[in-house]
C-alpha cells in the first residue's frame, strides 16, 4: 500500500527539487529580513554570509591554482568562473589595473532574485572579498542588477582608490596585503 501512495506522489507535477527549493528559501529569507529589519539591515546580514562564502571560494581557487595570492588576471577569471559554476552568465566588459567591469545576463538565483535587491550583496561581498584578499583593495559598485528590474547586471570592481572609485556608490573591501 505504501508503494502505491509513493508512486502516485512520484507522478505528481509538483515543481520541487533541491535547486528550486534552496533558491526559494534564500528568496523568502531575504524577503523576510527586508520586511522585518529593512533593506539596509537585510543587506548587511546577507553581506556577512557573502563574505564568508567569498573566503571559502577564494581559498578553493587559491588551492586549485596552488597559489598563495591570485593575480588581477586570475581574480578576474575566477570571478567569471565561479558565477558560471553556479549558473550565472558573467563576462568581462572592460579590465585594466584600476578596475574590472562585469556584465551579466543570467542571475544564479534566476527569477527568485526579482525585487530582492538585498540578495545582490552576495555578489558584492564574494567579489569584494576575493579581489581585496588577493589585490589589497576592492570597491564593488552594483550599477545595474536583475534584482532591481534591469535586463542584466553591470558590476564594477574598483581595484585602486582612484577619484572614480571614490565617487562610486558601493562597498569597500580591504585585504591584509598592501596594494601594489
Amino acid at each position: 500500500m505504501g508503494d502505491v501512495a509513493t508512486t502516485a506522489f512520484d507522478q505528481l507535477g509538483v515543481p520541487l527539487e533541491r535547486d528550486l527549493f534552496l533558491r526559494s528559501l534564500i528568496r523568502e529569507l531575504a524577503g523576510t529580513l527586508e520586511d522585518v529589519v529593512g533593506l539596509a539591515e537585510a543587506s548587511g546580514f546577507i553581506s556577512v554570509v557573502g563574505q564568508r562564502i567569498g573566503e571559502i571560494i577564494n581559498n578553493d581557487y587559491k588551492a586549485a591554482l596552488d597559489q598563495s595570492t591570485l593575480s588581477r588576471e586570475q581574480v578576474s577569471a575566477a570571478l567569471v568562473d565561479l558565477k558560471a559554476r553556479i549558473q550565472g552568465d558573467f563576462y568581462v566588459v572592460h579590465e585594466d589595473e584600476d578596475k574590472i567591469v562585469y556584465g551579466n545576463r543570467v542571475c544564479p538565483f534566476a527569477e527568485k532574485v526579482l525585487d530582492r535587491t538585498s540578495m545582490c550583496m552576495m555578489t558584492s561581498n564574494v567579489f569584494g572579498t576575493i579581489a581585496a584578499d588577493n589585490l589589497g583593495y576592492a570597491k564593488v559598485e552594483l550599477q545595474q542588477t536583475i534584482a532591481a528590474g534591469d535586463a542584466g547586471c553591470r558590476v564594477v570592481v574598483h581595484l585602486t582608490q582612484t577619484a572614480e572609485a571614490e565617487l562610486a556608490e558601493g562597498r569597500e573591501y580591504f585585504g591584509s596585503i598592501t596594494p601594489a
